[in-house]
């Protein structure tokens, strides 16, 4: 079992930065990737970032590419999430994530391949 814990969220005004942390616990040795989703009201939960293997590769959506950046400190079992130039459509719920498939090409952009989960922080961007 690996725990996340969300911390970060808040109320922002259009423009504004945020870092979202995600700290991990458990039996984290079973990682290979670690992803960033978010879930809008009436929304289905969708990728936004996600950071995996030695060479800490990333993928982001194209809605957030410039802008978000994906981070991981392995030493604090922590991956990070700033975003910058943040816009009213990025108001949602976003979670953390842990996956323990192996990369097939894909695998780290789908939510069904992600095994444990955060309890999620609100970030709020206000027009």
């Amino acid at each position: 079992q690996v725990q996340l814990v969300e911390s970060g969220g808040g109320l922002v005004q259009t423009g504004d930065s945020l870092r979202l942390s995600c700290a991990a616990s458990g039996r984290t040795a079973s990682t290979n990737a670690l992803g960033w989703f978010r879930q809008a009201p009436g929304n289905e939960r969708e990728f936004v970032a996600a950071i995996f293997g030695r060479i800490e590769a990333t993928i982001y959506a194209e809605s957030v590419k410039g802008r978000f950046t994906i981070l991981r400190d392995d030493v604090q079992n922590t991956v990070y999430l700033q975003m910058n130039s943040l816009k009213p459509e990025d108001t949602a719920v976003y979670y953390c994530a842990v996956s323990t498939r192996t990369n097939t090409g894909g695998t780290y952009y789908h939510a069904n391949n992600y095994a444990y989960w955060g309890q999620g922080t609100q970030v709020t961007v206000s027009s």
